[in-house]
């Protein structure tokens, strides 16, 4: 007889062993997503000229927000900076509550183009939240300035600071067309 027949328990052994270490293999050799170091390092978008400002963006696109709009008169949009002669606007949106905390968003626009997102308040209590906004909040914010709207994409692991950014972003834009 044969050690490895058909019902033997040296065969099943052998068998689970195998598939054991190839998921072992095939876990060990996925990437892992990017180190929060390199996502920080965001590029400094107030620099430009804002000479292409013929494409506002914050129309109507913020149909993914879901912005309640309902503490309308909160103290928290608040508006500052010259909007005299170079047309530069700073509006803080409002707090926008999550799951994990507070988040809330200060933009700039200047000559009707969004030229700078920066995230004033965001969940940092623990170090997991301090990780995830780490590489979240900086990716946020490059994808407002591209979008040049509130409609932006959900950063995976991080959904609820994402939806908060999103409805603080777009309050912040509407305070500038009002």
């Amino acid at each position: 007889m044969h050690a490895l027949k058909r019902k033997s328990p040296l065969r099943r052994i052998v068998l689970a062993s195998a598939a054991t270490v190839s998921g072992v293999v095939l876990l060990l050799s996925m990437k892992p997503h990017s180190s929060p170091g390199i996502a920080v390092a965001a590029p400094a978008p107030s620099s430009s000229a804002g000479v292409s400002s013929g494409s506002t963006g914050s129309g109507g696109s913020g149909g993914s927000t879901g912005s309640s709009g309902s503490t309308g008169s909160s103290g928290s949009g608040s508006t500052s900076g010259s909007a005299g002669s170079t047309g530069t606007k700073t509006v803080t949106g409002e707090e926008a509550q999550t799951r994990y905390g507070p988040v809330q968003v200060r933009i700039t626009v200047k000559n009707g183009k969004l030229t700078d997102v920066t995230a004033v308040e965001y969940p940092q209590d623990n170090p997991r939240d301090q990780e995830i906004n780490s590489y979240a909040v900086p990716q946020l914010n490059r994808e407002a300035l591209t979008a040049q709207s509130a409609n932006i994409d959900v950063v995976s692991g991080a959904t609820y600071t994402s939806q908060g950014y999103q409805q603080s972003l777009q309050s912040a834009l509407d305070s500038v067309k009002g």
